[in-house]
């Protein structure tokens, strides 16, 4: 795929770095921006999730709904009840069970885009763990391609190659149109959104700190038309208006005005009145970028759903069955490197409450279908084939 890149013999002299190509570029990109957060993985998961009720709910519910889906480990032939991939998926180490590390696993993605995967044992893993992705760089090889991965922690670096035919280290990324080594997270695409629901927040906060009041006026009027107050004057009343009559402790009080002194109060401003309207939008952008109807996060005045049971159908079928399909076959595939053995873990879908309806039609549509063979409709089903004897 990359040996577009070769010129002649001068491909072999190419030098092999040590720390990711694309690193510098990531973390640089978008660092001039004054008015916007940074755009790294660390400063929007701060800024994002740890800072943002939306951003936070969103993340949560798409991970806890798409970690809590029953799997399934089957082949061509049969539905495994007792398999060493079953067993290893429902303890996968000794500090998490499944539900943990696959909430875990969908949060990263989320969040940076990118998910790993450690696999601890020789052969068969007897552990799994999710490493964060922020501490992860890719060391790309000559050709492009991935030859190892490595983790820092406190100053430290541990490398995990991945050149030969032992893949410790499983990553999962999202599309991403303009990096081959790293995925584009969601959190990317609603930064801005994020950065002015944040705002909009801290303007609010503001206010309720000024007793919840628009601003104001004083206009000092002096003796023979005098208009300037003096030095000592002025920091007397800055000092009083400061600590008389700011905060909400403050609010109600009355204002004693004295030496020519008088009040003008101010009423909100049409873009005053209009920041609540763009926080809500804000709110809806976040919930946009990543597939969550807003309905679902109790945002105000969505009506793209007829009701809540269609929002949670539309949630799942959209946004949590793709996310987890697709991290399921991945991790599918790189463990069956380990086993030797090619089955699928995929979501068991007759055991999604979401989608119940939907599946009752599908078998009935199915089970009419004379034409069909029984062994096609269970492959309609997602079902294992099962050997018809002659």
């Amino acid at each position: 795929m990359f040996d577009f890149l070769r010129r002649g013999t001068a491909a072999a002299s190419v030098p092999e770095g040590k720390a990711s190509a694309t690193g510098p570029v990531v973390a640089y990109q978008t660092s001039g921006r004054i008015a916007w957060s940074p755009r790294d993985a660390v400063s929007l998961t701060k800024v994002g999730f740890c800072g943002n009720p939306v951003g936070f709910r969103s993340v949560k519910l798409i991970a806890e709904a798409a970690a809590a889906l029953p799997l399934v480990v089957q082949d061509a032939e049969r539905r495994y009840d007792a398999h060493p991939l079953v067993s290893l998926l429902a303890r996968p180490n000794g500090a998490q069970g499944k539900a943990e590390l696959l909430e875990a696993l969908y949060a990263q993605l989320l969040l940076s885009g990118n998910g790993y995967v450690e696999a601890v044992g020789e052969g068969m893993p007897a552990e799994l763990h999710v490493l964060r992705s922020d501490r992860m760089s890719v060391v790309p090889g000559a050709d492009g391609w991935p030859v190892a991965y490595e983790y820092a922690v406190g100053g430290r670096k541990h490398r995990f190659d991945v050149s030969g035919d032992s893949k410790p280290v499983c990553h999962i990324k999202s599309f991403h149109p303009q990096d081959d080594h790293y995925g584009f997270a969601p959190m990317q695409a609603a930064a801005m959104a994020m950065d002015v629901h944040n705002a909009a927040s801290r303007w609010s906060k503001s206010l309720l700190d000024n007793a919840a009041r628009p601003s104001g006026a004083m206009i000092y009027k002096g003796a023979e038309g005098q208009g300037h107050l003096s030095p000592d004057q002025y920091d007397r009343l800055v000092a009083e208006m400061e600590t008389m009559h700011q905060g909400a402790r403050n609010a109600g009080r009355p204002m004693l005005l004295e030496g020519g002194l008088d009040w003008k109060p101010m009423g909100f401003s049409p873009s005053d009145m209009e920041f609540q309207k763009t926080k809500e939008a804000a709110a809806r952008e976040i919930a946009l970028a990543y597939g969550v109807p807003p309905m679902l996060l109790g945002i105000q005045g969505d009506a793209t759903y007829a009701n809540y049971q269609e929002a949670h159908r539309a949630f799942f079928r959209l946004t949590v069955l793709p996310l987890a399909t697709r991290v399921t076959a991945s991790l599918a595939s790189w463990l069956a490197g380990f086993t030797g053995e090619a089955v699928d873990v995929r979501p068991d879908l007759d055991q999604v409450p979401a989608l119940a309806a939907e599946r009752d039609a599908q078998w009935a549509r199915v089970a009419g279908a004379d034409f069909l063979t029984e062994a096609e409709k269970r492959s309609l089903l997602g079902l294992p084939v099962v050997a018809v004897d002659e």
